[in-house]
């Protein structure tokens, strides 16, 4: 039903229903009272669906919502037996009102018994890869009963449209009361099911005794590093692109996240993951012993956190670039700020928004370990460029993304050359501020795919082993959940991973990629990215790579590890010199104008290593944004941690009142915030926030960033 009805042409079309309906009453026309019925049940079918939840939220706003509507269509359904003399014999005709009443009554009740249970399941925190012992968790009940409650009454109504419609063609209306009667003795079943989970032994424990558990645990685990994350849907890869790092730093890492639904946007890791929603409850960690935490971006409830003096806080950002954004002022609000090298270190400087530069901390970037350096460009000249943009951002300067001003340009050059394959990987969240952007990302794939179906030869590996290499990634990496799982039930079947689990990951991984690569022709463009799915990060792609073509993002700076050659399109307004003094990561680079005019000769000092006049720019470079080669970044960053931990004890040694004073002002801001937490909605299961969730006006929990998803 949902494909015959555009989304915006449902409520005419529920309309239309309700009009044959009363026509049908009004001409005692028993085709039309059915046949408006059925169209009713179909149409609130539809609306179950994604595409149309725009249109159901709007109906309800309106005070038509489906409770409302359907009965409303009962009524008329009712009224049009009533006109054709359907109802008979008379007690049936009344069983049939008095079983639909109970359908109604009891559909209620299984609601609010629903709720009661789904209230019962949320704990004050979620976890991942945790042991819940004792916390008595358990499956989550059926969906149609324990939190589908629209599917619900849809089915309930189309069983007993079906039962009338009997009822209309044979005359007797014991059809319909016995599909009314069998609809209420399932929904009398399943409310009592739901009403047993309510049983002291059957439901998982209470909040008092939730948090006493997770204080044992934080006791027992006794963590010492943490990475802090709180943001938009859209915004999990600035916090995935640390685990790795974490896992391999020394002592007991933990990932600390304040929104729910962010424990299934964090990528597979064995390090415990441990969702706080509420402020009073985060101030268990000051308890815990956890020294360090580590912030890969800004938002909001970071400050709620920075509140607990106990512990000592780490800026690491999650990508470093010469943008604004990479300095922003918050970050004077933590007791370091890590970065990369040289470079960032004297960006702060020059910015001077409130970083002490003893603050600033050298650290590299352990994530770029798999970068492969360059061994030089093909001999027959076919080369393989990246076009990896940055999005636009959150003002409206032009310099941000070359997507909208040169990005269809810079395509279209580099795929008029004949020996050129292009990967384009746009930023995940291109176009989800400015439509202009979004919709010259669109044309771009679009002359992209295009052009692939016309390089599509070469070998290609066998067209199974993608598909079983993405399914032993997939094996290890999503958990398998049924449909009906909850926050609960998915903790329960989440506990604590095997101990060689990330190794296992780890390789499945590179054989997913490389079997990705080996998919599709050698010399064929790709769009990597979307539809939904798997794609190789960005990573994966600069070891494909040749050259790189880009803006001014923190993908260069990563891209700079291999010693590639490499371009920045200057869509800023300002000229090449100016643009290179404002921006030194484009300093070893070619500069691209949004004509593209400069793009042959960037291709030419590609294929012709004796020209590349940039080489030990690149070289010098590197060194100034990434830091040294030794120690390795990994050690240093390492060290970074075990010395502010260090400091962080030394400093709770020094001020035992302070844990004392930072429990009094969490009182205080639990007591202050505890009616906006008491307004917490209590919405179908694990409901989802759009892409801009989390930004506050702390800025944006995206203050910069590597421009693509990194595992």
């Amino acid at each position: 039903m949902g494909g015959l009805f555009r989304p915006a042409a449902l409520p005419l079309a529920l309309a239309a229903g309700y009009l044959l309906q009363l026509l049908g009453v009004l001409l005692v026309l028993t085709p039309c009272v059915l046949a408006g019925a059925v169209l009713g049940v179909g149409l609130e079918a539809a609306l179950l669906g994604r595409r149309c939840g725009g249109v159901a939220r709007r109906l309800a706003r309106l005070q038509f919502s489906r409770p409302v509507r359907q009965l409303l269509r009962d009524a008329l359904l009712l009224g049009g037996l009533l006109r054709v003399d359907a109802l008979r014999p008379p007690g049936a005709g009344a069983w049939l009102l008095v079983a639909l009443l109970a359908c109604w009554a009891t559909h209620f009740g299984c609601q609010g018994v629903a709720g009661r249970v789904r209230r019962s399941r949320r704990l004050p925190f979620v976890t991942r890869n945790i042991d819940t012992d004792g916390l008595r968790l358990g499956h989550a009940p059926p969906r149609l009963f324990g939190g589908q409650g629209t599917a619900r009454l849809v089915a309930v109504a189309a069983v007993v449209t079906a039962g009338t419609v009997v009822t209309a063609a044979t005359g007797r209306a014991w059809w319909a009361a016995g599909a009314a009667t069998a609809c209420c003795a399932a929904l009398c079943a399943g409310t009592l099911l739901l009403g047993l989970r309510l049983l002291p032994s059957r439901r998982p424990v209470g909040e008092a005794e939730a948090l006493e558990w997770l204080e044992d645990w934080l006791t027992a685990y006794a963590p010492t590093v943490g990475l802090y994350f709180s943001g938009g849907a859209s915004s999990a890869y600035q916090a995935n692109m640390w685990l790795s790092t974490l896992a391999r730093l020394e002592g007991r890492p933990l990932i600390v996240l304040r929104e729910r639904f962010m424990v299934r946007k964090i990528a597979a890791t064995d390090v415990p993951v441990l969702c706080v929603p509420k402020v009073a409850h985060l101030m268990q960690l000051e308890s815990s012993g956890l020294a360090v935490l580590l912030h890969p971006a800004n938002s909001g409830k970071t400050s709620q956190v920075l509140r607990i003096p106990t512990i000592k806080h780490a800026f690491i950002n999650h990508g470093e670039s010469d943008k604004l954004s990479s300095c922003n002022p918050y970050a004077k609000a933590y007791d370091q700020v890590w970065v990369a090298g040289p470079a960032a270190r004297e960006r702060y400087r020059l910015a001077d928004v409130g970083v002490d530069d003893a603050d600033v901390v050298e650290v590299g970037r352990p994530q770029l370990a798999p970068i492969r350096a360059g061994s030089g460009p093909p001999p027959d000249g076919r080369i393989t460029v990246l076009y990896a943009p940055t999005w636009e951002g959150w003002t409206d300067d032009p310099g941000n993304t070359s997507v909208v001003l040169a990005g269809e340009r810079l395509v279209r050059t580099l795929l008029a050359d004949g020996r050129v394959r292009l990967l384009y990987k746009p930023h995940p969240m291109t176009g989800s501020v400015d439509p202009a952007a979004g919709a010259a990302d669109r044309r771009i794939r679009a002359l992209v795919t295009e052009a692939a179906a016309r390089t599509a030869e070469g070998p290609v590996a066998g067209p199974g082993e993608l598909a079983r290499a993405e399914a032993a990634l997939h094996g290890l990496t999503e958990p398998g959940f049924r449909p009906g799982a909850d926050e609960a039930e998915r903790m329960l079947l989440q506990s604590a991973p095997p101990a060689d689990r990330a190794s296992r990951v780890e390789r499945a991984t590179a054989a997913w990629e490389q079997a990705y690569w080996d998919a599709a022709p050698a010399r064929q463009h790709r769009v990597v990215a979307g539809p939904p799915g798997p794609h190789p990060s960005v990573y994966s792609c600069f070891n494909q790579a040749d050259a790189l073509v880009s803006d001014v993002s923190s993908v260069v700076s990563d891209w700079l590890a291999g010693e590639k050659p490499y371009a920045v399109v200057n869509t800023s307004g300002l000229a090449e010199d100016d643009f290179r003094a404002a921006f030194p990561t484009a300093g070893a680079a070619t500069v691209l104008s949004p004509s593209a005019a400069e793009v042959p000769a960037f291709l030419a000092a590609v294929r012709d290593p004796a020209s590349d006049t940039l080489a030990g720019a690149r070289a010098a470079l590197k060194v100034r944004l990434l830091g040294p080669a030794e120690p390795p970044s990994l050690e240093r960053f390492d060290r970074a941690a075990l010395a502010l931990r260090a400091e962080a004890e030394a400093h709770r040694s020094r001020s035992p009142q302070a844990a004392e004073a930072g429990r009094e002002e969490a009182r205080a801001v639990a007591a202050a915030d505890s009616e906006a937490e008491r307004a917490e909605s209590d919405p179908e299961p694990d409901a989802e926030p759009g892409p801009d969730a989390g930004h506050t006006a702390a800025g944006p929990a995206a203050s910069d960033g590597p421009g693509h998803e990194v595992p």
